[in-house]
């Protein structure tokens, strides 16, 4: 795997300027980054209608020695099918997004800002996007009050009414959408992220961001997700999770406790400090032929990230040696 290269994502970064990120990244040794459109590292807007602003963001990347692999465009992703919109909204989309607050406005704009990042992908030679879809039914997840089934196929059918047309212009650009399975989301576990593709039809232009964080403390397999998603697996986010069971009194839903704190049931952590199986995981991706980039999303409220982000570029080359050639099925034909 060592052919792959090795990214980092901006979006823990977006306080500092874009220039000082991509001068911190190449220090460490990254080989480029997955750019966040948040902060001032990429602005979708200006990116799809001003070529002298998008050649900016090359030219800084250049002069460090980097490239960009992929973007990002979680937090717009987010508000497409949430309900409700609300003041957590508000604190993460950009002010043109959110506008005047209108729920449904705030939906409508944030799908056309998705459609806007599969053009600038396009523009930047690149050919895939990264992140979230929200979910009109993620509030129902404990299903009490009891929710019949009608109201969860109507989430999915919402789901598949706002995404599809996004999907159209990526399709039309040539770039793939990469979801990241996640709590809060329409697909946020194996059996969602089944139901999910099922919604749109298994379209091509839907596929996954593969971060085993969120796998791991919901007790998912993140291997195993790699080898059933194996056609969807479209970009590799490495955020790592330790869980931390204490004598039955912490729960996996984190019990409204702030990150870092001891009595949560699980925490990230920097990446080779915690409990996902990365070498496995990594001879699955290459089993099913990935070749796309390896994203550091560093996230570890114990650690300095200057420290931390260092760290992590160095125990991920660790792990990508050349592997012997296999087909799939060899690999897998044990399991």
């Amino acid at each position: 795997m060592s052919s792959h290269p090795v990214t980092l994502f901006t979006g823990q970064w977006a306080d500092l300027p874009f220039e000082e990120v991509a001068r911190l990244a190449a220090s460490w040794g990254y080989d480029g980054l997955e750019i966040a459109a948040s902060g001032d590292h990429l602005d979708l807007a200006r990116a799809d209608e001003d070529d002298a602003y998008l050649a900016s963001r090359l030219e800084i990347l250049d002069r460090h020695g980097l490239r960009v692999h992929a973007i990002s465009n979680h937090l717009a992703g987010q508000a497409v099918c949430d309900d409700p919109i609300d003041f957590r909204h508000q604190a993460i989309l950009r002010p043109a997004v959110w506008g005047d607050g209108d729920a449904e406005g705030v939906r409508r704009r944030a799908a056309e800002d998705m459609k806007r990042s599969a053009r600038v992908a396009r523009k930047l030679g690149v050919d895939v996007v990264v992140g979230f879809t929200g979910s009109s039914i993620w509030p129902y997840v404990a299903q009490f009050p009891p929710v019949p089934a009608s109201v969860l196929e109507a989430g999915y059918q919402d789901f598949a009414d706002r995404w599809n047309p996004i999907l159209d212009v990526f399709d039309a650009e040539g770039v793939r959408f990469a979801h990241e399975v996640h709590p809060s989301e329409i697909a946020y576990d194996y059996w969602t992220s089944v139901r999910t593709l099922e919604a749109i039809d298994h379209r091509a232009a839907f596929g996954f961001n593969w971060d085993p964080s969120h796998m791991m403390w919901q007790n998912i397999d993140p291997v195993g997700f790699i080898v059933d998603f194996a056609d969807r697996i479209y970009h590799v986010d490495c955020k790592d999770t330790r869980l931390r069971p204490q004598n039955g009194r912490a729960g996996v839903l984190g019990s409204h406790l702030p990150w870092g704190d001891p009595r949560r049931g699980w925490d990230f952590v920097s990446t080779g400090h915690g409990d996902v199986p990365w070498e496995d995981s990594f001879r699955a991706l290459e089993a099913i032929g990935y070749r796309g980039p390896i994203s550091i999303e560093w996230e570890d409220a114990g650690m300095d990230r200057l420290h931390g982000a260092a760290e992590a570029v160095t125990f991920i080359r660790s792990l990508l040696w050349e592997l012997p050639a296999a087909s799939f099925d060899a690999a897998f034909s044990n399991q």
